[in-house]
């Protein structure tokens, strides 16, 4: 099937599309990515860079660039780089020029908002029929971009599919593992995001690498009560998609969520830090409905109540973290 995915499409082309994009011709792969900007894929296609996303990378001449969604239609298969809340409108899009049989691999991280669907089951909505995957793990664009290594997951329900994917894009310093728990990749993905608010804000307050270590594996096992009993395999969430990505994420400051959540600690609002910026903190959107859902199943999950109470509801900040700190004691779990 390898030889079948060849010519790749990439439909988003802000840092993580062009990073994979990159990573595809790595592979020896064809990689055409759309934008919506006609203006991004006219300095593609005649500089081989992406200034406004990807600053001083330098991309392979045979990336192809177009702002025509037509163009897609003749790839082997698709990657979904464009934010977790404006995949139904760009898939929307494609529902009569993708093929039936050909596959579709997520690459955003997020539950919509409107909808409560991880982004499987919003594709099953807008591109039904298509054979789905998931791309998920520790990976920050810029690294991928500069052939630092990387290591994620590819979850297909199709062994066959996701085994195919991971041959067609991995190269040696981009390593790509398969696997069956598309719901274990999807929800860690999702999920890491709020966690990683979370941990920016206990850095933006200056609370200790303690309390964010402490938060990091609350954090996790708050995941594995919400993702279990819908089908998550616990294995799955101690992997790269889950424990590997929700490290990264709260650790490193090219994460957008931890950025966020430092912002807000340091005392700034949610409009300060988002004004003037091109790149989206998932977190936000998917705190309220995480919250939501989780509370409809009766699941415990005061970290990401509290970033919900602090994002939406208009929470003090010290009056989160104490609420936090002055739970009942417990046993462990």
């Amino acid at each position: 099937m390898t030889r079948g995915l060849q010519r790749w499409g990439i439909l988003g082309a802000g840092a993580w599309g062009t990073a994979l994009a990159v990573a595809a011709a790595r592979a020896g792969r064809e990689a055409l990515l759309w934008t919506h900007r006609p203006e991004v894929a006219a300095g593609i296609v005649a500089r081989h860079e992406n200034p406004d996303y990807l600053p001083g990378q330098r991309l392979d001449p045979r990336i192809e660039a177009s702002a025509d969604p037509a163009a897609l239609a003749d790839r082997d298969a698709l990657l979904l780089a464009v934010p977790a809340q404006h995949l139904r409108e760009a898939t929307q899009r494609l529902a009569s020029l993708w093929p039936q049989d050909r596959p579709v691999v997520v690459c955003a991280k997020g539950i919509e908002q409107r909808s409560g669907l991880t982004m499987t089951g919003l594709l099953r909505q807008t591109l039904p029929g298509r054979p789905l995957a998931v791309l998920s793990g520790p990976t920050f664009a810029a690294e991928v971009a500069a052939d630092l290594p990387t290591a994620a997951t590819v979850a297909a329900a199709d062994e066959g599919l996701g085994q195919a994917i991971v041959e067609a894009l991995a190269n040696p310093r981009f390593r790509l593992y398969w696997s069956s728990d598309v719901t274990g990749v999807e929800l860690g993905g999702a999920i890491k995001n709020v966690l990683a608010i979370a941990c920016g804000i206990v850095i933006g307050r200056r609370l200790g690498d303690n309390a964010r270590a402490a938060l990091i594996a609350r954090g996790l096992a708050e995941m594995m009560r919400f993702a279990v009993p819908r089908g998550a395999r616990p294995e799955t969430l101690m992997g790269l998609s889950g424990l590997g990505d929700l490290v990264l994420t709260c650790s490193g400051r090219q994460s957008r969520n931890l950025s966020l959540g430092v912002a807000l600690g340091e005392g700034r609002s949610l409009a300060e830090h988002q004004a003037g910026r091109r790149s989206v903190a998932e977190g936000v959107w998917t705190a309220s409905v995480l919250r939501a859902q989780a509370e409809a199943a009766g699941i415990e999950m005061p970290i990401v109540r509290a970033v919900d109470e602090i994002l939406n509801r208009g929470a003090a900040i010290d009056q989160a973290i104490d609420a936090l700190l002055s739970r009942p004691l417990r046993a462990e779990g």
